[in-house]
């Protein structure tokens, strides 16, 4: 096995803009508004191809199905059987994003026939007048809620948070999220999963034609008074090696995330299970069973099970694993 790089997959959206071409150098097809960047999914919906090596055209879902342990470690094999756990994107968001809510395994693996969807951002970019929706207002009740949404009033109903780069957001199968003002550039790392219910689209068109609305599956799966944790760099806890700072971002049941701020030579050791590195800033060389991969900012690159690589340059790296 060697460190697999993906084709992206583009996808326009209404909220999307021109972000991963002028921010993070990617060519893009069209002079459409692109607002995400499947970067390695397992997923119908986006599949990820091989750009490099002799396994160039190959997808993720073949890869996995052939390899197996060998690709993505035995641990991850006995637990998640022929479904791949993962999916991670860039998101460029310069218009509200939909007030939405994922749901969790147990309620998207009963009705929708896939896995739930917890999520995290870490905000890349962000303009200074950056605002969310995380969350309902702690004095929400159901009922509450329930009234209000059936005269379609949204009013009163949604905790608004500014955000700036550095953040880091836990959001959890059942928080209602979306954006208000502003633009920002993410990097999302989230269960493999496609499902969204959609609560409110601002009354937004395309085509001609209001999104579909899922208000009752909504209602099924949100939390109420669930709180939304959101660190920065300077509240994180972060350990310093030889050239290299490490933050743990998240210590979670469906995916573990440490931020690498590197400035020389960085070891990983060789792990059990896969690794994927997401390039947030800089560039260098990314060094494998002395193979050198050219590495700079928007690039993912996947790191097989107990593959030992080290990291060379001034570079600003998302480490994911399970």
């Amino acid at each position: 096995m060697y460190l697999l790089k993906f084709k992206k997959n583009l996808v326009e959206k209404v909220w999307g803009g021109r972000g991963f071409e002028s921010t993070l150098g990617f060519k893009l097809p069209t002079a459409e508004l692109y607002g995400e960047s499947w970067e390695v999914s397992c997923h119908p919906a986006g599949m990820s191809y091989v750009e490099n090596g002799d396994m160039e055209g190959e997808s993720l879902e073949k890869l996995f199905k052939e390899f197996g342990k060998d690709l993505v470690g035995e641990e991850i094999v006995q637990k998640y059987g022929e479904k791949f756990p993962l999916l991670i994107k860039y998101l460029d968001i310069n218009d509200k994003l939909s007030v939405q809510v994922h749901p969790s395994d147990e309620y998207a693996l009963r009705v929708e026939k896939e896995f739930g969807k917890s999520e995290v951002w870490y905000v890349m970019e962000a303009s200074e007048d950056a605002k969310l929706i995380l969350g309902l207002k702690k004095e929400i009740t159901k009922e509450m809620y329930k009234e209000k949404v059936i005269k379609q009033d949204f009013t009163g109903l949604f905790n608004e948070v500014k955000v700036k780069k550095g953040d880091f957001i836990d959001v959890k199968p059942g928080v209602v999220h979306g954006t208000l003002e502003g633009s920002i550039l993410i990097c999302e790392i989230q269960q493999n999963s496609d499902t969204t219910y959609r609560i409110y689209d601002f009354d937004r068109e395309v085509n001609g034609v209001k999104r579909e609305l899922h208000l009752d599956k909504a209602m099924d799966v949100i939390k109420f008074g669930e709180e939304v944790k959101i660190s920065s760099e300077s509240s994180r806890t972060k350990i310093e090696i030889e050239d290299a700072k490490i933050e743990e971002l998240i210590r979670g049941e469906y995916f573990s995330i440490d931020r690498l701020l590197i400035n020389g030579t960085f070891e990983d050791p060789a792990y059990k299970n896969f690794k994927v590195y997401s390039i947030l800033d800089g560039e260098g060389i990314l060094t494998s069973k002395s193979v050198q991969y050219k590495i700079e900012k928007g690039d993912t690159y996947f790191i097989p099970a107990k593959t030992e690589v080290s990291i060379k340059g001034y570079l600003e790296v998302m480490k994911s694993y399970i």
